[in-house]
């Protein structure tokens, strides 16, 4: 798709009517070609053009939410896993310095790494990590695996707000609570369920498979989860452990591309997103990861921050070449509903690309079609 394409894409799309009162914020755009290259400097100079990264960090604790989705040893072609569906441990280094650098008092890595509640530096480990290098990048910095309790006495409830489509409320890692500032850092490419995954569908991650995984028990939590999330979240077949809070609606669609958006989407309004940082310097097109068939190797080589996570992931997936608004049946939404106007629907930013201020590089000169 050109960029004339892409803009007389745009012009022709349906009109759908969004939220009038959605809150908007500025999206950073940049090229970087190779995780090779100065990462580091595209990200400082993203954050200056959102504000500065100080008056976001400083002196606060911070909680970074990675995309490491599936398990170490599922790899696509042999590549490294960074390059392929998981986010780059460059970019995750050059963020705990930036953050360092800009004041963090700890800087906390969290993740629910599949099928396990062991400790998440075993899992960066069995990924080709360094993690020693990321502990020194910068001062406080520490990780946890929320799949489960871990460093925590007890769960943390985050209701949704009023009007949520699938749960009242989710039981969390302490560490979603026990933070000043939530980051999510995602990868830029698309997911079978629902079209895309950027940092809105990262958080579908933040809920514990304790709970909500398959292997969940009937009353409590199963600390020792070796499960995901398909009978709970996506198909709906059984209920979390029932300490925590139950369905609205047991009768409700059990389709997973009618689900899965709208518990990510309520996932976010219960824990807000204040920071999105999207790695799109290299990654895969048709799916989320290796278990996907039709997947591809992709090198869009930009990357994208917002403080507004509906924002950012607007003009991420106008880079991909796809329209944020489209709704069901339209491309990459062919068998879901559109997790961005749910969330915006919840009040959560805009997805009108008109209402959006992009800084750095313009979205047409940063466009990589998905679809070719």
């Amino acid at each position: 798709m050109t960029r004339r394409e892409w803009l007389a894409l745009l012009a022709s799309a349906p009109l759908l009517r969004a939220a009038p009162d959605a809150p908007t914020a500025p999206v950073a755009v940049a090229k970087c070609p190779a995780y090779e290259g100065d990462v580091t400097g595209a990200l400082n100079t993203m954050f200056d053009q959102l504000g500065g990264l100080a008056h976001i960090v400083r002196n606060k604790t911070v909680t970074v939410k990675l995309n490491l989705t599936g398990s170490p040893g599922q790899r696509f072609m042999g590549r490294p896993l960074g390059v392929t569906h998981y986010t780059h441990p460059k970019l995750v280094g050059a963020t705990a310095y930036l953050m360092g650098k800009a004041g963090a008092k700890r800087i906390r890595f969290v993740e629910s790494a599949w099928a396990t509640a062991g400790p998440l530096e075993e899992v960066m480990l069995d990924s080709g990590w360094n993690v020693r290098q990321l502990l020194s990048s910068a001062p406080g910095v520490e990780f946890e695996n929320t799949n489960g309790l871990g460093k925590g006495k007890k769960y943390s409830r985050f209701k949704a707000p009023s009007g949520a489509y699938i749960y009242p409320a989710y039981d969390l890692n302490h560490a979603f609570e026990d933070t000043d500032v939530f980051v999510s850092m995602a990868k830029l490419k698309n997911h079978e369920t629902c079209g895309v995954t950027l940092s809105l569908k990262n958080c579908f991650g933040n809920a514990p498979a304790s709970i909500y995984g398959d292997d969940a028990k009937e009353n409590e939590p199963n600390e020792s989860p070796t499960k995901g999330r398909l009978e709970v979240f996506h198909l709906g077949r059984r209920g979390p452990a029932k300490s925590a809070p139950q369905e609205i609606d047991p009768s409700s669609n059990r389709q997973a591309g009618y689900r899965v958006p709208r518990i990510v989407a309520d996932l976010c309004a219960a824990r807000p997103i204040d920071l999105a940082i999207i790695d799109g310097i290299e990654s895969v097109s048709g799916g989320e990861g290796p278990w996907i068939k039709g997947l591809k190797l992709v090198k869009p080589g930009v990357l994208v921050a917002g403080t507004n996570p509906v924002t950012t992931d607007a003009v991420s997936t106008a880079i991909m070449g796809y329209d944020p608004r489209a709704t069901r049946g339209a491309g990459p939404f062919r068998k879901c509903d559109n997790t961005m106007l749910l969330a915006e629907a919840h009040g959560l930013g805009t997805t009108d690309l008109k209402r959006i201020e992009v800084r750095g590089v313009s979205i047409a000169d940063a466009l990589y079609n998905y679809e070719a």
